[in-house]
């Protein structure tokens, strides 16, 4: 295992240049550029928010930074694991040709995504300052700590969507559907109180998901430090997901370019 921890930090200047070949990609020959990361999901809020503040009977100014916080966290995975099921067969040229550890493919995705989700955050705490100034303070310094818990998270399971993806090929198409399914039974935009009402505490109180979403909403939305519990989950889900994967690792590593 730290051989293979070597093996990606020698190989590091690769995948940092994979990884700004993706950003650069990505906004290549665009007007906005980088900005589209703060105005994409700033428009998709507005949207979601203008018909649940109705259902729900919230104030849009409130109702908008708790979906925007949602969009923005849930995107990063969808876009990690999706991706990272890909991550093997489109890096398939690069396997070929080279003998670096497989993970650094989906390392790729998991640091180009983190940029694009600090950009957005940025427009998540513009708004909170405009509408909750009342909630600034140092507990805000506690939303930080969700980029290394959620890099944590995502990483290992998207590695680990790679090594079955690149043996079953049905399986980014399936993904779909299992995080549709995730993102039903989590409080990505359905406030936290709709579940607690229904007497689905424990779609709440058992899913990391919404930990990880609490670390954010709590400090910027509430003026609170995130809870203890918040951190125990993450970190749980995160030890759980790398030693699957450390597992699922061991057998498949040498045996996914032939699958390729």
């Amino acid at each position: 295992m730290l051989d293979y921890a070597k093996g990606i930090w020698m190989a590091r200047y690769f995948w940092v240049h994979l990884m700004m070949s993706d950003l650069r990609a990505r906004w290549r020959r665009s007007f906005f550029g980088i900005f589209w990361s703060m105005l994409q999901p700033l428009g998709l809020t507005i949207l979601i928010s203008i018909v649940f503040s109705r259902i729900f009977k919230s104030s849009i100014a409130e109702y908008a930074p708790y979906i925007l916080s949602g969009v923005i966290i849930w995107e990063y995975i969808v876009f990690n694991v999706t991706g990272g099921a890909l991550a093997f067969v489109q890096a398939d040229a690069y396997i070929k040709q080279t003998r670096h550890p497989l993970a650094i493919y989906t390392l790729r995705n998991v640091l180009s995504g983190m940029i694009i989700l600090a950009l957005a955050g940025v427009s998540l705490i513009g708004w909170v300052l405009v509408v909750m100034p009342q909630n600034f303070g140092w507990c805000w310094l506690a939303a930080l700590s969700v980029f290394p818990l959620i890099g944590m998270i995502v990483w290992p399971w998207a590695t680990m969507m790679a090594y079955f993806s690149a043996r079953f090929r049905d399986l980014p198409h399936a993904l779909g559907l299992i995080l549709q399914a995730i993102w039903f039974v989590s409080p990505v935009y359905f406030e936290a109180s709709v579940f607690r009402n229904g007497n689905l505490h424990v779609l709440l109180d058992y899913n990391p998901i919404y930990h990880l979403l609490q670390i954010v909403r709590a400090p910027l939305l509430h003026g609170e430090w995130p809870t203890a519990a918040n951190y125990l989950w993450c970190l749980a889900a995160a030890f759980i997901l790398a030693g699957v994967t450390i597992v699922v690792g061991r057998r498949a590593e040498k045996r996914v370019i032939f699958y390729l």
